[in-house]
């Protein structure tokens, strides 16, 4: 009898850790565990054996992790069908040592994408959950477990390969304190795009401990009728001499598996830090007992959430339309002194900026840390600041605070950047988080303006940011740019500045390829100052380009010289835009704000004509 059938009478108990159990058995951290299945299958063997003897009926494949963005990274990525067909081998093995003991093939989520990296789309990703789905099937697991999944789009991409084997498939996410997981899907809106998707069962695994998932299991036995999964870790762990420890005892698990059976649970077993004592305990707190009857309820109702868009402040932008919008970037300091910066700001506001930029730490090099700066700016000049924000510096924790702190300071403007990675700095020792690039800060962004957390979590008031968003046309695919920037408008973003452009029929294009997306457009104008500048920026900057023939015309030039041919060549390009551009956005180099003045006086002329 196999799974879906067993479910409608029995409760199962399912099995618990497997990384933190080969762990403790000597494996190190910086082994690939999945690899064990090749080259120490004895181990794998024993460990599923001792969770068969332990009283499971569910055992899992030790393939988790196997799947080809994560053994790629380590070498292994033409390992894939090998390394899932052993683990189900293994696991069927284990299987016999017991009665009637079911097989899941455990398929965890893909590697979090990184940096500039690119994600994969639905089709791609579906394709690498195939290629694990297809071995492990093929290798004789009875069902599939999808679990640990923090994003909603992964997950629904895994459930639509594993559902092609023609095996059932439980979907679980990792839902934390609050009942979001980490993309922030509530348990509302997962449940009702893995009914929409046709998964055979839902679950909840990982997480936020034995507690929390009762309260999610609660919510999913109101939301569907299909069977639920519980795999909750041994509660958080506690650092001690050197590894972590997990101290929620057997018996205090088991008489959580007791609640979750009660709150509708059908298939109960363990996640990280427990062991198969914890499984023991689980199979005797379970034996005979019978799920309990749920109706299916006639719809799924899905939380309404607040305009993502709206800043709820005036901005810049509100100018739009109206006259052209000019903001300036300036450099923050590269020690404590403010007072040039302070003064730029100054004058930059009396000649008619609408606002000033400040980068986060450009090209990986720490300078003065931006939202304090762009308080002081505020505060002192009156403009408003519009703060660069990367996803290199901060992880997801840190990030959600700074920017909360951004907007208590008055900060509500926000260019939300991937940036440079670390290993372009001067500091060798410094590493990138990247835990958020620009589509992820975007949508968190959004997220803080309509009143929640990253994972859900109301925060009180919207934090009210206007959103903006990098566009780099200085690339041979404009178009694959053109995708990228839908997607930020998409996701929350309502402006976005270019790269330095010197071709006016670059911006032209621009314009013609992002139409669509909706939002106001400002091209970067930075004005080269001597031959070796445009030299250095051409090859050495990323994401700026300068053309051979501008090249050409700075060639041998410095000094002032330099400096004049670089402004005579910026006004050719703003007055060859100026009548489809709504704004500019100025860049001057060194700190040379005074640079900006002319140009912003050159804008004003060509306004007055």
């Amino acid at each position: 009898m196999k799974i879906l059938e067993r479910l409608k009478t029995e409760i199962l108990a399912g099995d618990g850790a497997v990384g933190t159990m080969l762990y403790a058995k000597g494996v190190g951290l910086e082994s690939n565990f999945e690899h064990l299945n090749l080259v120490r299958p004895g181990l794998v063997l024993e460990l599923a054996g001792e969770y068969v003897a332990a009283g499971a009926q569910v055992i899992e494949t030790n393939t988790f992790g196997a799947n080809r963005t994560r053994l790629a990274a380590i070498g292994l990525g033409h390992k894939v069908a090998e390394i899932n067909a052993a683990g189900a081998r293994l696991a069927r093995q284990a299987s016999a040592l017991g009665s009637a003991v079911l097989v899941a093939g455990s398929v965890g989520p893909l590697v979090q994408v990184k940096g500039e990296e690119r994600e994969l789309n639905a089709a791609e990703m579906e394709e690498v959950f195939r290629e694990q789905c297809y071995p492990l099937a093929e290798g004789g697991v009875d069902f599939f477990l999808l679990e640990t999944f923090a994003s909603l789009p992964q997950l629904e991409a895994a459930v639509a390969a594993a559902r092609k084997t023609g095996l059932p498939v439980c979907a679980s996410m990792a839902f934390l304190e609050g009942g979001r997981s980490g993309d922030g899907t509530s348990v509302e809106a997962f449940c009702h795009a893995m009914e929409m998707a046709g998964a055979d069962m839902l679950g909840a695994n990982c997480g936020a401990g034995p507690l929390e998932l009762v309260k999610v299991v609660r919510r999913l036995a109101g939301l569907t009728a299909k069977p639920i999964a519980a795999y909750a870790n041994s509660g958080f762990p506690e650092y001690h001499d050197g590894r972590y420890i997990y101290r929620t005892t057997p018996d205090y698990f088991a008489a959580m598996a007791r609640e979750m059976a009660a709150a509708g649970a059908n298939l109960i077993g363990g996640c990280c830090g427990t062991t198969p004592e914890h499984i023991f305990a689980i199979a005797r707190e379970l034996a005979g007992a019978r799920p309990q009857l749920r109706r299916r309820p006639s719809e799924i109702s899905m939380p309404d959430r607040a305009d993502k868009h709206a800043p709820g402040h005036s901005s810049f932008l509100d100018n739009w339309g109206l006259r052209k919008v000019i903001t300036v970037e300036l450099d923050p300091p590269k020690g404590l002194d403010c007072a040039r910066i302070l003064e730029g700001s100054r004058r930059l506001k009396a000649a008619g900026a609408d606002a000033i930029n400040l980068a986060e730490n450009p090209l990986a090099r720490p300078r003065m840390g931006n939202i304090a700066l762009g308080s002081l700016i505020q505060r002192e000049v009156g403009i408003e600041v519009i703060i660069h924000v990367t996803g290199r510096d901060r992880n997801l924790i840190g990030m959600q605070s700074d920017l909360m702190g951004a907007s208590l300071l008055g900060l509500r403007t926000v260019l939300a950047v991937t940036g440079d990675p670390a290993t372009m700095g001067d500091h060798a020792g410094a590493k990138s988080v990247f835990d958020l690039h620009s589509f992820t800060l975007i949508k968190l962004l959004a997220d803080l303006n309509s009143g929640v957390n990253a994972i859900g979590n109301p925060i009180g008031s919207g934090t009210g940011f206007t959103i903006g968003a990098a566009f780099n046309p200085n690339t041979k695919n404009t178009e694959l740019q053109a995708q990228r920037l839908r997607k930020k408008a998409a996701n929350g973003a309502v402006f976005a500045q270019c790269q330095p452009m010197y071709d006016p029929a670059l911006f032209f294009e621009t314009l013609e390829l992002t139409g669509d997306c909706g939002i106001p457009i400002l091209p970067g104008v930075m004005p080269l100052v001597s031959g070796r500048n445009a030299e250095y920026l051409h090859n050495e900057v990323p994401g700026i380009s300068v053309p051979d023939a501008i090249r050409r015309r700075m060639k041998g030039l410095e000094k002032d010289a330099g400096v004049q041919e670089g402004l005579a060549i910026a006004r050719e390009f703003i007055q060859a835009t100026f009548a489809v551009a709504g704004g500019f956005y100025l860049i001057p180099p060194f700190g040379k704000y005074e640079l900006a003045l002319e140009l912003i006086d050159y804008i004003h002329s060509l306004e007055r004509k």
